[in-house]
């Protein structure tokens, strides 16, 4: 009996093995459930239809749980077929025997999708910024991917879990930029989406070891992880296609970098961004901007052309409240020395903060303090500003060269004029003389106080008529304490003081003296008549030369004291300048005047000792860019000269009489009865003259003459009128 109740039960346990191995591999073929499925899916789901062949009933033994499965079934979803490869059903067993079957989950393997099938299948998606950038980014690849559904006791969709690779991927991310040969893993359910080994290159970069989170619980936030490689070995020629979209591209012509990045993004559901950060860290071995000869006019007088970064550690943080971006390591300019840097910035909406620390070899200047620094020389410049809007504020601008030094704090701008700053300190040495050492405070009152100034190259850059109004938002009273100030010529001027008023940039208020020593003084004054709106500037210097250096046609003038005065009015001005008793040596103009009118005594005068003059009148007007001049006399013992003319930026024009040999003039007019009724008596001054022509572009200015000609009355009369002055 044992022996039969234990072959039953082996045979027992046999058939169920056999029958359990059958159904986990083969399983039982059949058509009975074909009808039973469609309809449960169909049930609570009206966009998908199924259609098959024969179905197998087989066993799953991990999940010792029963499923039907069907090979290369048709699904459609929308009327759109979805290409598929197999669909396994899992069925409660214990639902088999009731009278109501619950379907657990449904497996379903598709055939490798390309690019374009699924733009056909997004027809059937609802409009969404997804399903625009189906259609309009993506351009090609392949997709592998199995799709669990699991269905509630309603049989409609609970959840699901979609699982697969993506390779050859082809998508345009923006405008001009294309990842290719991307690929990557991804498992997703109803609540996130992961993305491992993401891998792709496009034009500018490599992305690899990227990893991807998408969680849809709530809004949509997305976490991605990725190395991006820039290893660009030729010409970014490809940038020349979409620069004008990448504009902080625009610049870059080489790169070679190595970036560990962090993105969080946060959308709502129709895919539009709320909120972002983006962070990265890592090394720039070689990156070259080409700033198509930036020009640096106003401190050097070399134009940029590259600037390169050269083994620089980047950290950056970009966000949605604020953006920063930190730099460390080597620059260049032109391919020329490499030098170290450390630049911070700080961008939130309209604010930007800037903190550099650098080294600077190249050539600097700053013209109004006669500086300039030689190439080679190495400089250190600490620069903090802070800039919103329309306003700027360098906190602090720290410039240090050897023994020179500039410090500027707390100078704020508005819309590109000077409205305030805290201080301004100065030293610096030329020639290893020091030739600057003052400071500039600003308070109630602006405050210019210190042991020396180098005013040297003050003249040349009045002469440039630029107008330049950055001190346009000023109004302030002025004193100025100047111990020593090194002058255009070799004079100095000692113990200058001054005290006046500012208003919107302009002087409208001056009371000044200075001494040059030997009892010569220079004295400037402005006043203002409101009334009329009118100006009053007179200078009074007992050297002229100091206040004409850098006007040629005052060249080779030498002593002489001076009296300038100025009628100032909005748009134009009439001034009268006067010299008395002074020579000119070696003017080339008047030797080349003297010497085309043969007069070789007179040139040759003019090239040693010096012509002599007892005084020199000039009357003009001056409005906007066009200077008249309506009358130039010079009176002297060997010459005389009377001219007219005006001069703009294009041309200069002077004609006029010379009239020399006072001697000869003087023995003729002692001729009776000739000599009384052709020149007065008391004017002794000639019968004949040169008249003369100047007029061309600065630096080609040509001169013809005519050497013999009779004075015209109006010669003589001026003569007449300036000699009674003078007695």
């Amino acid at each position: 009996m044992k022996r039969l109740i234990t072959a039953a039960f082996s045979l027992t346990l046999i058939f169920l093995l056999s029958f359990i191995i059958l159904l986990s591999t083969s399983g039982f073929q059949t058509k009975h459930f074909n009808n039973f499925i469609s309809q449960k899916i169909n049930q609570n789901n009206k966009n998908v239809k199924l259609n098959f062949g024969e179905i197998k009933f087989k066993l799953d033994i991990k999940e010792l749980s029963l499923f039907l499965e069907t090979k290369n079934p048709n699904i459609f979803y929308r009327n759109i077929l979805i290409p598929s490869k197999n669909l396994k059903v899992y069925v409660n067993f214990l639902s088999l025997i009731k009278s109501e079957t619950k379907i657990n989950k449904v497996i379903l393997n598709l055939n490798q999708i390309n690019i374009s099938q699924l733009k056909m299948l997004s027809k059937s998606f609802k409009p969404s910024n997804f399903k625009s950038f189906i259609n309009n980014k993506l351009k090609d690849g392949v997709i592998n991917t199995e799709i669990e559904f699991y269905l509630d006791k309603n049989n409609s969709l609970n959840n699901f879990i979609a699982r697969g690779e993506i390779k050859l991927l082809k998508a345009k991310i923006i405008k001009g930029v294309e990842l290719k040969k991307t690929s990557f893993s991804f498992l997703a359910d109803k609540t996130d989406l992961l993305v491992k080994n993401f891998y792709g290159e496009s034009e500018l970069f490599t992305i690899k070891e990227g990893d991807i989170k998408v969680d849809l619980s709530n809004d949509i936030n997305i976490n991605a992880n990725f190395i991006s490689i820039f290893n660009q070995n030729e010409d970014l020629r490809e940038i020349e296609k979409f620069s004008s979209n990448l504009k902080n591209l625009k610049y870059l012509s080489f790169i070679q970098a190595k970036l560990n990045n962090s993105i969080n993004l946060k959308f709502d559901k129709t895919y539009k961004i709320k909120d972002f950060e983006y962070r990265n860290n890592g090394k720039i071995t070689k990156a070259d901007l080409n700033l198509k000869n930036l020009n640096l006019n106003n401190i050097s007088n070399q134009k940029i052309k590259q600037l390169s970064f050269i083994e620089t550690d980047i950290l950056t943080n970009l966000n949605s409240k604020k953006n920063t971006v930190n730099l460390s390591g080597k620059y260049s300019l032109n391919d020329s020395s490499i030098l170290n840097f450390k630049l911070n910035s700080d961008i939130k909406k309209s604010l930007l903060k800037i903190d550099l620390t650098a080294d600077y070899d190249e050539y600097f200047e700053v013209k109004i303090l006669n500086y300039f620094k030689s190439k080679g020389d190495k400089a250190k410049i600490k620069f903090n500003f802070v800039k919103e809007n329309n306003s700027l504020k360098v906190k602090q601008f720290d410039y240090g060269e050897g023994r020179n030094s500039l410090l500027l704090k707390d100078v704020i701008f508005s819309k590109g004029k000077l409205i305030s700053f805290n201080e301004v300190s100065v030293r610096t040495y030329k020639d290893n003389i020091k030739n600057n050492d003052f400071s500039i405070s600003l308070n109630n009152n602006i405050f210019i106080k210190g042991e020396k100034y180098d005013a040297r190259y003050i003249p040349k850059i009045f002469n440039q008529n630029t107008n330049n109004h950055l001190l346009s938002k000023i109004s302030k009273n002025i004193e100025i304490d100047l111990k020593n100030i090194i002058a255009p010529v070799s004079e100095k001027l000692k113990n200058f003081k001054l005290v006046g008023r500012i208003e919107n940039g302009e002087f409208i208020k001056i009371s000044s003296k200075g001494e040059f020593g030997s009892n010569k003084f220079l004295d400037i004054s402005i006043k203002n008549d409101k009334n009329n709106k009118k100006k009053y500037l007179e200078i009074y210097s007992d050297i002229s030369k100091i206040l004409l250096s850098e006007y040629k046609f005052f060249e080779g003038l030498t002593g002489g004291n001076l009296l300038f005065s100025s009628v100032i009015n909005e748009n134009s001005s009439n001034s009268k300048l006067r010299i008395e008793n002074f020579k000119v040596i070696n003017a080339p103009g008047m030797v080349k005047l003297l010497s085309l009118a043969d007069l070789g005594g007179l040139a040759d005068l003019a090239e040693g000792e010096g012509i002599s003059f007892e005084t020199l009148e000039i009357n003009m007007e001056k409005n906007k860019d066009t200077l008249k001049i309506n009358e130039i006399l010079a009176l002297g013992p060997s010459v005389s000269v009377l001219m007219e003319g005006y001069q703009d930026q294009n041309v200069t024009s002077l004609r006029g009489t010379l009239v020399p040999a006072k001697t000869l003039n003087t023995l003729i007019s002692k001729i009776p009865v000739i000599g009384d009724i052709v020149i007065p008596k008391e004017v002794g001054e000639g019968l004949f003259g040169i008249s003369f022509k100047m007029k061309g572009p600065p630096g080609k200015i040509k001169t013809t003459i005519n050497p013999i000609r009779t004075i015209t009355p109006r010669f003589i009369q001026k003569i007449i009128d300036k000699k009674k002055n003078i007695r």
